[in-house]
């Protein structure tokens, strides 16, 4: 009985003969060149063009080169087979994928087309040819039951209407101001820079995406000159407060100035933050300097009595003070715009005030929100603010200059005035919780 023995070979030796039977079936090169203005090294199929630039109708551009010779490019290295997109490969050649061009000299894959790049390699508008090369990937892809193509460089550009390489650059700007000090700030603390390229692209999110913050009304903010925002406070965190400002930066490219408590400012890190974001204290003579300067400032007036208001008194106004926001711009002679804010009041629902604990610590209240009794089950996830769908609507504005300044030293004009204001976003509360389907819908 003969004994059989296997023949092993080696890849080179395998590359070697299939090179041999290439160059006896006498195959030619592509005449064409390719966007960075190669050679293009697939097999001619088409007269003297492959099957790519043949289907592109591109014109031969080497009439009086010689074919390179088969099984070696430019540089010595084996050429790459072709693929064809319609499923007839070379051996050896993975299956999938229109023909392209993937061997250039340097092995650089980007001069697959040169309408795709240009010769710096950066993205470049589609071009006809490969439009139509586009669309042939897209009919294969539908073909075999595949999901439709997706053109990734279009995909990467138009991140909230700006193209990624631009997102960049700004990022790479605000980090040489800051690294460089080329930034202002004002006398009261106010760093714009910092608010508008960094504090307010953190907010959008939620803005735009968790609590999908619909505006209602925002033609009666002052794109000029002063004015003060009077809104709803509610929510256990004054959340209420950040996504308004950024609503009416949103809408009128103004940062509100917004009026804050002492109790803002005590705090480590959060009164910084506050004065770097623009915030100040509510006291007269801040507010009188604000609206004497044109800015746009917003007041909360229920303070903390309306943030740690418990659950049962949801969207029920609390008190506004003595009317100090009143008399602040009857002196300025400034309009004041009513604002009611509904779905703060659903991200933390407070359902007991542990009063002991908030006087030891020296705060105003010390909430249990509902959030807390799912603890247990799901952890620290459980802290996350429920997403409520949020309605902001702005109220028509009260003109103050039919009192004139001298009428801030009237307190019942300014008890009147307060009042006013607080039940006209009383009854905006009411409209809008009359027309909402649902607390998250």
């Amino acid at each position: 009985m003969m004994e059989q023995h296997a023949e092993i070979i080696s890849f080179a030796e395998a590359r070697d003969a299939r090179s041999r039977q290439e160059a006896q079936a006498d195959r030619s090169r592509c005449a064409a060149l390719t966007g960075a203005g190669r050679p293009c090294r697939n097999y001619a199929t088409d007269g003297r063009l492959c099957r790519v630039h043949a289907v592109q109708g591109a014109t031969p551009e080497l009439e009086d080169e010689p074919d390179a010779e088969p099984g070696s490019g430019a540089d010595g290295r084996d050429a790459t087979p072709e693929t064809d997109p319609a499923g007839d490969h070379d051996v050896g050649e993975p299956h999938g994928g229109a023909a392209e061009d993937r061997s250039g000299a340097d092995g650089d894959p980007r001069e697959v087309d040169g309408d795709r790049a240009d010769q710096g390699g950066r993205a470049a508008p589609l071009g006809d040819a490969t439009q139509r090369a586009f669309d042939r990937v897209s009919q294969e892809a539908a073909r075999r039951g595949w999901g439709p193509a997706v053109d990734g460089l279009r995909a990467l550009d138009g991140i909230d209407g700006l193209a990624a390489a631009d997102h960049l650059g700004e990022v790479a700007a605000f980090l040489r101001r800051r690294l460089t000090g080329d930034y202002e700030i004002d006398a009261f603390g106010f760093d714009d820079d910092l608010t508008t390229n960094l504090v307010m692209p953190l907010l959008r999110p939620l803005h735009r995406h968790y609590w999908r913050v619909a505006a209602h009304g925002q033609e009666h903010l002052p794109l000029r000159g002063g004015g003060l925002v009077v809104a709803n406070h509610a929510g256990t965190l004054p959340a209420d407060a950040l996504i308004t400002r950024l609503d009416i930066f949103e809408h009128t490219g103004r940062h509100a100035r917004e009026l804050g408590a002492d109790l803002v400012f005590r705090t480590p890190f959060v009164g910084e933050l506050a004065r770097k974001t623009g915030a100040t204290l509510a006291s007269g003579d801040d507010a009188d300097r604000l609206l004497a300067q044109g800015e746009l400032v917003a007041v909360w007036p229920e303070g903390f009595k309306g943030l740690g208001k418990p659950w049962k008194d949801r969207y029920k106004l609390q008190r506004f003070g003595r009317g100090g926001f009143v008399a602040t711009a009857l002196r300025a002679q400034v309009p004041i715009v009513p604002t009611a804010i509904v779905g703060s009041e659903e991200i933390y629902p407070m359902v007991y005030d542990l009063q002991l604990v908030a006087r030891a610590l020296g705060l105003p209240y010390f909430p249990i929100v509902a959030q807390m009794f799912a603890l247990p089950v799901i952890g620290p996830l459980a802290l996350l603010p429920l997403p409520s769908k949020w309605v902001i609507e702005y109220g028509t504005p009260i003109d103050t200059t039919e009192y004139g300044p001298e009428a801030a030293d009237d307190p019942m004009i300014v008890f009147d005035l307060a009042d006013q204001v607080r039940d006209t976003i009383q009854d905006m509360l009411h409209r809008n919780l009359m027309g909402r389907r649902s607390v998250f819908l």
